[in-house]
């Protein structure tokens, strides 16, 4: 099995290529650079076509069907003169049912495809695609998300001319594992039923730009959006992906005083926060009790012992741990805890807190153990 990509470098075949090779499917390519007869030479030592070379930002108009509709004739030609019946993925866009230049340009390039399937077998799967984003989209190119994580990040204006205004996305990863499939499919004679790529996401443009300043507000607040499913786990992929090197990493703050430090990392809307503290030998942290509020500590070097007691019965119990066996210990409501460094080292202890702390209702009660 052999594909052949057309713009592979491009947006979408930079990061299809990365996946071809995790799949160890061999590919070959046809850049800009390569004249139609690299073309026809590329096209008979394939099995397999994802035609995704086009032009969308020309420097005149006549440039859409010169980049789109005849390269993709081009394409289709020679398929039919060599009487090769090589599938054809086409990535297309959901303007082909506009009315202007571009729209037309895919559309008769659809056209010419369409009538290649019908003259000589080609399997075409067309994909009017929406707007597509990413990592390694060009910002300031044809993608709003790409030029507004741009922006955002290095503290650039935002362009708004309607915040109201709704875009429909889809996210690189589920094109190429979209075109991968089809591919899969083809190798395996299996038939495909749909040539749209899921989900396809919807938000408002205001909506969008509040989103990223959110992802940006995150590394001075700790702060983390809900960043683990659907749009905005996408949306954040992106973000973050056009950070400098510079920028992959930023400072918390430390809060030190003779029995340690404290560190916060991060915090969530809905899953609690997480935090670091360490010890020195002979020192004892916490003793206090909670209502509601539930924390899990792991030790991750150093020695520990765990006290609690029950704040009505006056119950004792009491276990020790260290960083030599990863042990998860759990405060329970009702009991007032605390931790003592056993050791002869500084202790370094992982913590997660249900909630994020707030001094208003800190849910923490002083309580001698």
């Amino acid at each position: 099995m052999k594909v052949l990509v057309t713009g592979s470098n491009g947006f979408v075949g930079k990061n299809l290529l990365v996946r071809l090779r995790e799949e160890n499917i061999t590919f070959s390519t046809f850049l800009r650079s390569d004249s139609i007869s690299d073309l026809e030479s590329k096209v008979k030592d394939c099995n397999f076509i994802v035609h995704l070379a086009g032009i969308n930002r020309p420097k005149n108009e006549s440039e859409f069907l010169e980049g789109n509709t005849d390269l993709t004739t081009n394409l289709a030609d020679i398929l039919q003169n060599n009487n090769l019946t090589t599938p054809v993925i086409y990535s297309s866009s959901v303007q082909a049912e506009l009315d202007n230049s571009y729209g037309l340009s895919k559309r008769l390039a659809e056209e010419a495809l369409n009538l290649l399937s019908e003259n000589n077998g080609n399997l075409i799967y067309n994909y009017r695609l929406p707007n597509v984003f990413g990592k390694w989209c060009k910002p300031n190119y044809n993608s709003a998300v790409a030029t507004f994580c741009y922006n955002t990040i290095n503290d650039l204006p935002i362009q708004i001319n309607n915040s109201e205004a709704l875009i429909n996305l889809v996210y690189i990863d589920d094109v190429v594992n979209e075109f991968i499939s089809v591919i899969r499919s083809f190798q395996n004679s299996e038939k495909v039923e749909s040539t749209e790529v899921q989900p396809v996401h919807q938000i408002t443009v205001g909506n969008l730009v509040k989103q990223l300043a959110l992802f940006k507000e995150s590394k001075t607040s700790a702060v983390i959006e809900r960043v683990g499913t659907d749009l905005t786990r996408a949306l954040y992929s992106t973000y973050i992906s056009y950070f400098k090197p510079s920028e992959f990493s930023y400072l918390l703050t430390k809060h030190e005083d003779p029995r340690g430090i404290f560190v916060e990392m991060l915090k969530t809307k809905d899953s609690g926060q997480f935090s670091f503290f360490s010890a020195h030998p002979g020192i004892t942290r916490g003793g206090h009790y909670h209502h509601s509020k539930n924390e899990k500590f792991l030790v991750v070097k150093g020695k520990a012992k765990f006290g609690f007691r029950h704040i009505v019965t006056n119950e004792y119990y009491d276990l020790l741990t260290s960083g030599d066996k990863p042990q998860v210990v759990e405060t329970v409501p009702g009991w007032s805890h605390d931790i003592t460094n056993v050791g002869d080292d500084e202790m370094f202890v992982m913590l997660w807190a249900n909630e994020i702390f707030d001094p208003e209702t800190p849910d923490t009660i002083y309580h001698k153990v």
